[in-house]
């Protein structure tokens, strides 16, 4: 999978992934988990906002790489978690985005109880997930507010002038 399948860039705001993250709590609220297990890296921080809102105290990370920025390649396990957590079973896993499904079905089949949620979700992977908030189509790639840096911009007028 390359950057060239990507056609359309959505950008979220931090703002926006705290009122998703928020709105995806709503949801779980009434289920009582043991835990969260992150899905490192993307999974980190929608993690730390469910913990908080859900008063989730115990948090473990499954560290799973499988993206060069745009470019997808083989996957590569880099930390399980905690034995403790055993098939999931009580626990809640949490990705920022299931994309081609690549992932999910990894840490799926290392974790098969767990009710697994992401924030966005793409076609091709959204069956693999419990739940999520919003849908985004395949061919879009997703800024994420950890990827982006705020810059000066030039005034439109400006940018005429110098053109």
């Amino acid at each position: 999978m390359t950057a060239d399948r990507y056609r359309k860039d959505f950008t979220i705001t931090w703002d926006q992934l705290h009122r998703d993250t928020r709105e995806l709590s709503h949801r779980l609220v009434a289920r009582d988990f043991k835990g969260i297990i992150a899905v490192t890296r993307g999974g980190l921080i929608p993690a730390g906002l469910l913990a908080r809102e859900l008063n989730v105290r115990w948090i473990d990370t499954l560290g799973v790489s499988s993206y060069d920025h745009m470019n997808q390649r083989n996957l590569t396990l880099i930390k399980a978690p905690d034995e403790k957590v055993g098939d999931g079973e009580g626990y809640l896993l949490v990705d920022d985005l299931v994309d081609t499904g690549k992932t999910a079905k990894v840490v799926r089949e290392l974790l098969p109880k767990a009710w697994f949620v992401t924030v966005y979700a793409k076609p091709e992977g959204r069956e693999l997930v419990d739940d999520f908030i919003t849908e985004v189509s395949q061919d879009t790639w997703i800024q994420f507010p950890w990827d982006m840096g705020v810059s000066y911009v030039e005034p439109v007028i400006n940018q005429h002038r110098k053109g």
